[in-house]
């Protein structure tokens, strides 16, 4: 197998430190966060504005890439399921994804909402949320 490097283009800054008591899900009590993107990357922002919906694809930097099975949820009543079948942080290439929006953008930082994701997790790239209307 071929490895493959990715480098981060920012990190996200948010109230969520601990992983273990973060929301698993935007609309379960995520709190307003940025995204701050390094500078050298502010000409692929151009056009970004407030009340855009983006993707956020993230590095899960503090998740266990040797989990391949997990009761969702962490809940023992519910059956083992694979991980590429969950939502679960802790898998082989821990890449998280998110669907957010932006309430405000100052040079290269992003004032989100619906963002669970804890304070300095790598961003590895940023995605319009494409509708039928785009």
């Amino acid at each position: 197998m071929t490895d493959y490097m990715l480098r981060p283009i920012g990190h996200v800054e948010s109230a969520l430190t601990d992983p273990s008591t973060a929301p698993r899900q935007p609309d379960e009590g995520a709190p307003p966060a940025w995204l701050v993107i390094d500078d050298r990357y502010a000409p692929a922002l151009e056009g970004l504005t407030a009340g855009t919906d983006l993707l956020v694809l993230t590095w899960l930097d503090r998740a266990d890439r040797e989990t391949y099975t997990i009761h969702p949820r962490g809940d023992t009543t519910r059956a083992i399921t694979g991980v590429f079948l969950t939502r679960a942080p802790h898998r082989p290439n821990p890449i998280g994804l998110h669907s957010i929006h932006v309430l405000a953008v100052t040079g290269t930082r992003l004032h989100v909402r619906n963002l669970e994701a804890v304070h300095g997790t790598p961003i590895l790239d940023l995605k319009p949320l494409l509708t039928r209307d785009r």
